[in-house]
């Protein structure tokens, strides 16, 4: 049997997430695994690096599948891209160690937010960025995103729908016993001037369910001046989901690269 992993790109927004779903919905994972069905001539299980929810984008998202079809990996990326629509893509394929695993091997993942600071939502830009038609403390947003650095207890931004504990993007490996403790590598925001996009990208060593998108909501609160960067420590300290802001929409987030 051969192991091949994939790179691929998606526009999440048709998509009810990558997860296959027993409702028959459709989903990246769905879509890619009859595509592959069809040229290997059997059935295929694809492990992805992790969940992205509805709506959510990827830039270079990593599955692994294992196969006896003999197809190279180039005529297999290119037979694949053929099948699927133009809103899914394969970027690369290529044989690895039959141990490789897109998940478990995983040491972290890093997540890009686009907000749109503009008057008018550019219809090139609208399923990409979340819209923000009023003024943000670009400054105070940046100190406060350098609060979230570092080993903390995430629960005041996970999902507070009873799966606090669900990761949105599973957790690399195996941490037993950490609840809702991640790492956070790296947290910041650069804004472009050019198309008046402030950017948020953050690495860490896993995400709960909804977290970064709670986190931009709220760093988001924090530049319209209802909260203050200091508040960000505040927040994590208080173990609540209820002191965090809001759920920024999911069309603004995009998986954009997977470190092993």
């Amino acid at each position: 049997m051969r192991n091949i992993r994939l790179i691929l790109a998606y526009d999440g927004t048709d998509f009810h997430g990558w997860q296959r779903q027993a409702e028959g919905q459709p989903t990246v994972q769905g879509l890619l695994e009859c595509a592959l069905g069809k040229l290997t001539g059997t059935p295929v299980t694809l492990h992805g690096s992790g969940r992205t929810d509805a709506g959510v984008h990827a830039a270079n998202q990593v599955a692994n599948f294992k196969t006896s079809c003999p197809i190279p990996c180039a005529n297999l990326r290119n037979a694949l891209n053929d099948l699927l629509p133009a809103s899914v893509q394969v970027k690369d394929a290529r044989q690895m160690p039959s141990a490789f695993h897109a998940r478990y091997d995983a040491v972290s993942k890093t997540y890009r937010y686009r907000i749109l600071l503009a008057p008018v939502a550019s219809p090139f830009i609208a399923r990409y960025a979340y819209h923000c038609p009023y003024p943000l403390d670009r400054r105070a947003t940046k100190q406060a995103a350098r609060y979230l650095d570092g080993e903390q207890d995430f629960t005041s931004f996970a999902a507070s729908s009873g799966r606090a504990e669900e990761a949105e993007d599973e957790a690399p490996g195996t941490r037993e016993g950490r609840g809702n403790v991640r790492t956070i590598i790296g947290s910041r925001l650069v804004w472009n001037a050019r198309n008046s996009v402030l950017m948020y990208e953050v690495c860490g060593d896993g995400f709960l369910h909804h977290m970064v998108r709670t986190i931009v909501g709220t760093l988001i609160e924090v530049g319209r001046g209802k909260l203050k960067p200091a508040d960000i420590q505040t927040i994590l300290e208080a173990r609540d989901r209820t002191r965090a802001g809001p759920t920024a929409p999911a069309h603004g987030l995009c998986l954009w690269k997977v470190q092993y």
